[in-house]
């Protein structure tokens, strides 16, 4: 039985998304890449856009549970209201669409993928092409962050809930 989660590395001007399909203990990427959306474009017409793109991916295939990666901000707080409201997209869409959620911390997704928290973007990036069978790693690196936290998804998922969803 197939099992799909779609990561989400949330942004507003680009949210790195990755839907990783899980058989048997097989994980595969079924696809990955961007939503952009304009930089000088109001804020709402902004989120919709996201909003719009999210219930696309969700209406492509059958998705059983989102991940959303936590965030972690020091002092630019510009930047992340703005994350922040992206991230309200993504959770508002799965919630609509009836799609639980887990919401892996950064250092949740270095060791999910790497088997050390504190691992650094490059051996993220090296572990994402290994555990998937790619021949690079996923570019841009939102979309690579993305299937990280899709990958970190389904672990903390089985380990809080002791199962994988029913698809």
């Amino acid at each position: 039985m197939k099992f799909r989660c779609l990561g989400v590395d949330p942004g507003l001007g680009r949210l790195g998304f990755g839907v990783i399909a899980q058989e048997r203990s097989t994980l595969r990427v079924e696809r990955f890449g961007c939503i952009e959306t304009p930089p000088h474009s109001v804020l709402p017409g902004r989120l919709l856009l996201l909003y719009e793109e999210l219930h696309k991916i969700f209406e492509e295939r059958t998705i059983h549970l989102v991940a959303v990666e936590q965030l972690f901000f020091g002092r630019n707080t510009t930047t992340a209201a703005m994350v922040w409201q992206a991230r309200g997209v993504v959770l508002l869409s799965a919630a609509q669409a009836g799609i639980p959620t887990v919401e892996p911390k950064p250092s949740e997704v270095k060791l999910a993928v790497c088997g050390n928290g504190n691992a650094e973007k490059k051996q993220v990036q090296g572990m994402i092409r290994y555990l998937l069978g790619l021949s690079a790693p996923p570019k841009p690196d939102d979309a690579a962050d993305a299937l990280a936290v899709a990958i970190a998804g389904i672990a903390l998922w089985r380990w809080n809930s002791g199962e994988t969803p029913s698809p």
